[in-house]
């Protein structure tokens, strides 16, 4: 199933708390004009916000709530116009069959049909300065209308014409020479008496897809606004990337000067405009983790309004509440909710853990990028089933294969032509450590010389590392047929162009995930002195090693990087217990219950001490039952002396 790029109110990723914090300030500022700027990148989840907001606001009599969207509107000939047209519209739709509100609305078109003449006839713009016309153009507009009601056929021909004569021109005949501030002042009058005359105690707009206009739709849109910025009981939230909207002013006045101060010109517009700005949250690990099953879990077919992927997405939006825990949405809390785990989810939960940390950054925190990424695999399923090799396919290799094709693409072509005679990939088997046999057919020329040796294709690329960290994602593909998986990717090249380069950080989750040996040679100075949140990309990086790993078994590298971290960085104790806490009990090796001597302070000391009880009582896990009571007499002997 292909998943609507669109807006929707269902909430995947908590941005409800968003939604609901904006709805508390627009009523809480109720009597005074409001304009709310909710920014943040395409894709970034703006429009689903701006629906929450609506479904908030949508029910209350009192309340008019107007969603506008400046992109459907591109190529009318005034949006200013057009916004205040659809606000009146909404209104009298709210309050059909009211006499006096429809009377006052038509006093307020009158003032629209004022500013349709003044800019079609005038030819002008409102400056940048006052964001009024001046007294010359006022006066002309005012004797060119009169002129046109005696006999307009004389004055104006074509195009011009038919916008005069739209309703224009007959407000003209009563009015012709008022001033613009006058005009101004009037329209926000007749507006606010057309609220009370309504019984509108709120008016909220919801602008969106204003970044996707062009420079002078953005900026008409935005005028219009200020049009309201005095009228009491109006707030605006605006959903747009603050570049793009920075980028239109720039063009709309393009002979600003560069900056003043410490802020451009363009910049300075926007703030005073906006009075509150809000931005949109980039997705992190757990938040990106939890989203990709979720999409997975639907691509499945399950149905969005079953009471089963209602309960998964009640145990996901708990979890997404404190995000940097990493804990709540794992098979264990899952099983609290649903009495039989599907096999689809199970998938899910298997697939996301396994490709979520590069997706992670190679998606930069953007909803969107992630969808289309789920789509892109949920169609390639597609095209196999109907070509009859959905069965050739599996999705945790083509998850696999796509992180590659989008990301490092020079990677996927240099495998998708190492494959192409038999499926097999000597440079995924490099890069997956060698531990394949290397078909002959693939072995490179060897020289007679005992100093011969078998060159690497590999070597040169100059992203080489991200290559190996790629090489180390489960399921391991040197010895799987990837042509299925290549011939259903001819796609791709409309698909992605997303780079990315591995940081210091992933340097050092590596380093934490290797050996024994290379662990204890980092500098514990490495660790101490990392930023907040570096530690946590670090730990969570970690994190996602070890619910990787399948075979728990043994200890999984990444196991001890985590018991070393921890001891120098005392905040990640707790998280680094709920990571254990959650670990499936049945499939953990002895190792769980040694190992941590050094780890954990304080009160953690007692807590996993605890964990160790708990272990030790089950009966599920014989090995680990052993390991743990012997811990537990230990301990006790400990606390004895």
């Amino acid at each position: 199933m292909i998943i609507a790029d669109n807006e929707t109110a269902v909430d995947y990723l908590y941005y409800e708390s968003v939604a609901k914090t904006v709805v508390k300030i627009i009523k809480k500022k109720s009597d005074e004009p409001l304009t709310i700027g909710l920014h943040g990148d395409w894709g970034a989840g703006k429009s689903s916000t701006l629906l929450m907001i609506e479904k908030e606001l949508g029910s209350e009599d009192r309340t008019l709530c107007v969603r506008f969207n400046g992109w459907l509107f591109e190529g009318y000939d005034d949006a200013k116009a057009v916004l205040i047209e659809t606000i009146v519209a909404e209104l009298l739709k709210k309050r059909s069959g009211v006499q006096i509100v429809a009377d006052k609305a038509a006093e307020v078109l009158k003032n629209v049909s004022w500013f349709k003449v003044a800019r079609t006839v005038g030819g002008a713009a409102l400056t940048f300065a006052t964001g009024l016309p001046n007294s010359d153009l006022l006066q002309g507009i005012g004797k060119i209308a009169q002129g046109v009601i005696a006999n307009p056929k004389d004055v104006l021909t074509g195009e011009m014409l038919n916008k005069v004569l739209d309703g224009a021109a007959e407000h003209f005949k009563s009015a012709p020479t008022d001033s613009a501030p006058q005009r101004m002042h009037a329209f926000r009058e007749d507006f606010a008496e057309l609220l009370k005359n309504a019984k509108i105690e709120q008016l909220i707009v919801l602008i969106d897809d204003l970044d996707r206009c062009l420079p002078s739709t953005a900026i008409a849109t935005l005028e219009a606004i200020r049009l309201f910025l005095f009228v009491p009981h109006a707030a605006f939230v605006i959903a747009a990337d603050e570049g793009m909207i920075e980028y239109a002013v720039r063009n709309h006045f393009p002979d600003l000067p560069a900056s003043t101060g410490p802020s451009s010109y363009a910049r300075n517009y926007l703030e005073k405009l906006i009075q509150v700005p809000f931005r949109m949250p980039s997705l992190g690990y757990a938040e990106t983790r939890v989203y990709l099953t979720l999409l997975l879990y639907l691509n499945s077919g399950v149905d969005p309004t079953s009471s089963e992927f209602a309960q998964v997405l009640e145990v996901a939006r708990e979890a997404l509440k404190r995000p940097w825990l990493g804990t709540g949405f794992d098979r264990g809390k899952l099983a609290e909710k649903i009495t039989s785990m599907p096999a689809e989810l199970d998938t899910a939960l298997q697939v996301a853990a396994q490709i979520t940390p590069i997706l992670t950054e190679g998606a930069r925190g953007n909803p969107r990028q992630v969808k289309r990424f789920v789509n892109t695999m949920a169609l390639r399923m597609a095209i196999a089933d109907e070509r009859g090799f959905k069965d050739d396919i599996k999705l945790p290799t083509l998850a696999k294969m796509m992180l590659a094709e989008r990301f490092a693409p020079e990677v996927f072509d240099a495998i998708a032509l190492d494959s192409a005679s038999d499926g097999k990939s000597r440079i995924v088997d490099e890069l997956e450590g060698g531990g394949g046999e290397i078909p002959p057919s693939k072995k490179a020329p060897t020289k007679k010389s005992e100093e011969a040796q078998v060159e690497t294709p590999i070597k040169d690329w100059p992203n080489l590392e991200w290559a190996k960290r790629w090489g180390l994602i489960k399921p391991t593909l040197a010895d799987t047929d990837l042509r299925p998986y290549v011939f259903v990717s001819r796609d791709r090249r409309a698909g992605f162009n997303v780079g990315i380069a591995l940081g210091p950080v992933e340097d050092l989750i590596e380093r934490l995930s290797s050996t024994t040996l290379a662990i204890k040679a980092i500098p514990p100075t490495d660790l101490i002195g990392l930023s907040p949140t570096d530690a946590d990309r670090v730990f969570q990086g970690l994190v996602g090693k070890v619910e990787q790993a399948e075979d728990l078994k043994e200890r999984p590298t990444a196991a001890e990087g985590l018991a070393v971290l921890a001891s120098v960085r005392p905040a990640l104790q707790e998280p680094l217990l709920a990571l254990l806490r959650r670990l499936p009990v049945s499939k953990l090796g002895p190792w769980a219950v040694t190992g941590w001597a050094a780890t954990f302070t304080g009160s953690n000391v007692a807590a996993f001490s605890d964990l160790a009880r708990q272990w030790a009582e089950q009966t599920e896990n014989k090995a680990l039952n052993t390991v743990a009571g012997m811990h537990g007499k230990t301990q006790k002997k400990s606390a004895s002396k």
